[in-house]
């Protein structure tokens, strides 16, 4: 739904006309489960977004409803919950908690969602939602803050009120995305540069269509499998804060001292941050073949090493190897289902979607949704005043 839609949709609703905002999922290229850790990402915004109408209300209710579920939602700012219930509300309503805890004067609001980013893809609806309802929450209270401090306490939301431990990536590139370009961002700094993308190529997002149950909880698990690796590591060696300080070197010498599992997933984020840094200089060059090798490389440590792959996932991998126009693919998100990430020659986007589609199917009978995909602009506002 446009912009111009979905101001009929509101005024339908609430009346009035509504200012518009718009923030977008994403994909990342390479640097799986490295950004709780410290360390470097290359993800893009895409085209998928999700658009928040607002108006403000005199009272101080926030009034929510959305496109794709049927409950109209009310909620009093003096009276917010501490956590989430669960519900696709619980995104919106966190960012409203955070806002309020950093002294924000929140205002009451109605609010029509509208999410286009497919939900349980890995392609990150809930960091554009957030993102979205930020924006949104601080126009009507007159209010703007920088993208990166919008990032961060959408984050924050997410860690507390929501109660996933995510990084960084997703909430800072759904805000600074840009079109043609992924970012290389260092999750500690939040330092970026902007490493155009190739206009020759397509990213083709491949949807498994299947979501595993464990996806949540494994999530956490892995984040505490890290934490205990920094532990155990920072005895001899006490500089180090995460695992973006540990060395490949320092790895091995003390491979004898941790569990097999810890040093298994200690050994993928170490290298996958190698491969961002890589991967950054190769993509620069136009080394598409060395990039597409790399993404190759990256899905195998996901698959032995973090065990966040399945076997949906791994069989969408297989279907690609090969295809016309083919240079490298992987799971992309955190894993147990979701989406893989294809790098292919432009010409040959539509022909790859459809056969890696058929592929899948004959594999698994499991019809995929693939998208042909393009690094987009990230969050913004859409429309102050739309026409009726």
């Amino acid at each position: 739904m446009q912009a111009k839609e979905l101001a009929h949709e509101f005024s339908a609703s609430f009346g009035g006309q509504p200012a518009i905002f718009s923030a977008p999922g994403r994909v990342n290229l390479i640097g799986e489960h490295t950004d709780y850790n410290d360390g470097f990402v290359m993800p893009c915004a895409i085209g998928f977004n999700t658009r928040m109408a607002i108006s403000p209300r005199e009272d101080r209710q926030l009034v929510i409803q959305s496109k794709q579920f049927p409950e109209i939602v009310r909620f009093d700012l003096n009276n917010l919950p501490d956590r989430g219930s669960g519900a696709w509300f619980d995104y919106v309503v966190g960012v409203a908690v955070i806002l309020q805890q950093q002294g924000l004067p929140l205002k009451g609001g109605n609010l029509f969602v509208d999410g286009e980013v497919p939900i349980g893809a890995g392609l990150s609806s809930s960091a554009a939602i957030e993102v979205a309802s930020a924006l949104a929450l601080t126009s009507i209270a007159a209010t703007k803050l920088p993208m990166e401090e919008i990032a961060k306490l959408c984050q924050r939301s997410e860690n507390t009120f929501i109660g996933a431990r995510v990084g960084i990536m997703d909430q800072f590139v759904s805000c600074l995305g840009k079109e043609g370009h992924a970012l290389f961002l260092d999750c500690r700094s939040l330092a970026f540069k902007l490493i155009p993308i190739p206009a020759e190529v397509r990213l083709v997002i491949s949807n498994t269509m299947v979501k595993h149950q464990h996806a949540g909880g494994e999530y956490n698990r892995r984040r505490e499998e890290c934490e205990e690796g920094v532990r155990v590591l920072s005895q001899w060696h006490p500089g180090i804060r995460a695992l973006r300080d540990v060395s490949i070197d320092q790895l091995i010498k003390h491979e004898q001292d941790i569990s097999e599992i810890i040093f298994r997933r200690c050994r993928h984020v170490v290298e996958e941050n190698a491969r961002v840094c890589d991967g950054a200089r190769l993509l620069r060059i136009g080394d598409l073949q060395g990039f597409g090798e790399l993404m190759e490389e990256s899905h195998r440590s996901l698959r032995d090493l973090y065990e966040v792959s399945c076997r949906e996932l791994n069989i969408m991998v297989e279907a690609a190897e090969g295809l016309p126009g083919y240079y490298g693919a992987r799971m992309t998100g955190g894993g147990f289902g979701g989406c893989t990430i294809n790098l292919v020659e432009a010409t040959c986007a539509e022909a790859f979607a459809s056969e890696i589609s058929d592929r899948y199917l004959r594999a698994t009978e499991i019809k995929p949704a693939v998208y042909i995909c393009s690094a987009a602009e990230g969050a913004r506002q859409e429309s102050e005043t739309p026409a009726i």
